[in-house]
């Protein structure tokens, strides 16, 4: 499969300056906003047989980056959320491990070892999460730090501020900064905090943004503000990536973080991933809910497919 590297090399004319950059973002399709929300609403009322639901959940299951970014976050809780990733359902030995456990760099060392032998991986926010408001060499350090820790995975965030000032070589060279930092160690995710650009277009700018800088994810959200993943712009998200490996041949992932708490909506988002992305991105390699919650959810509804009744309030733990 062709690198980001390659990726990087084919758009070298586009990203040579801020005007050639500005020149293609700015030339990319405007946004049918009527149009895309009407057809994420549209993907929303697909049913699924029994049989699918079942798929359905373990792989949302399979998806999740259990979550907990508090200011009150403990080594306790953080291995207690371990616990939970590599055993979601200890009285069910068949349930799938999470994806990761995302926490802050400070926490990183304590979710490594409690998650030694698992596949389970570790992922931390860091660049002056969730601001995104600090100098480049404290991003940098603040994401050595955590792969130093043993991050494989860096959920990073983009300056708002530069990109909607129009300063989007800034922000494309910021990215690329990380994505060098990270190297080989860690995957890269790029949060752009949807619920702040505003537009539509300014998110698939957003996104062909950190595409072509070399995040390995695109982000929706930090879940930090009052709009944060929307099957609509999922669905824009999960076109640029479509688009971005017709063109270039490398596929980039994408995970839609923050709101998302029940089974319902997962599978709707699923459906969406299928229908637009393809089946190649139904993997957590390629695929990832940012969330707490939507775990307890997933597993009471298994709990209720396999046995045909819903569990008590104790069935699941509350993080």
């Amino acid at each position: 499969m062709p690198t980001t590297a390659s990726a990087a090399h084919a758009f070298a004319d586009v990203t040579a300056s801020d005007s050639t950059l500005r020149r293609f973002l700015h030339g990319l399709p405007g946004v049918d906003a009527v149009g895309l929300e009407a057809r994420a609403a549209a993907l929303g009322t697909r049913s699924i047989k029994t049989t699918s639901k079942a798929y359905a959940i373990d792989l949302a299951i399979s998806m999740i980056d259990l979550t907990t970014l508090e200011g009150a976050d403990t080594p306790g809780k953080v291995r207690a959320l371990a616990a939970k990733a590599v055993h979601p359902d200890p009285t069910d030995r068949t349930t799938p491990t999470t994806a990761a456990v995302c926490v802050y760099p400070d926490m990183v060392a304590t979710a490594k070892a409690a998650l030694a032998g698992s596949d389970v991986k570790v992922a931390s926010v860091a660049t002056a999460f969730p601001a995104g408001r600090a100098a480049l060499p404290v991003k940098l350090a603040d994401t050595r730090d955590a792969i130093a820790a043993g991050a494989d995975e860096i959920d990073m965030v983009i300056d708002r501020g530069a990109f909607l000032a129009g300063r989007y070589l800034e922000v494309f060279e910021q990215i690329a900064a990380v994505r060098a930092e990270c190297g080989d160690a860690a995957r890269l995710k790029v949060i752009f905090e949807t619920g702040e650009l505003s537009t539509y277009d300014n998110i698939r700018r957003a996104s062909w943004i950190g595409m072509l800088a070399g995040a390995d994810f695109i982000k929706t959200s930090t879940g930090k503000v009052a709009v944060n993943a929307t099957p609509a712009n999922t669905l824009l998200m999960l076109e640029a990536v479509r688009d971005f490996r017709a063109q270039t041949g490398v596929q980039v992932g994408v995970k839609p973080a923050g709101g998302i708490r029940n089974t319902k909506e997962a599978i709707k988002f699923l459906v969406l991933v299928n229908e637009t992305a393809g089946a190649d991105w139904l993997d957590n390699h390629w695929f990832r809910f940012g969330a707490s919650s939507l775990l307890n959810d997933l597993l009471m509804q298994r709990q209720k497919l396999a046995t045909g009744h819903y569990s008590g309030p104790d069935y699941v733990t509350v993080d």
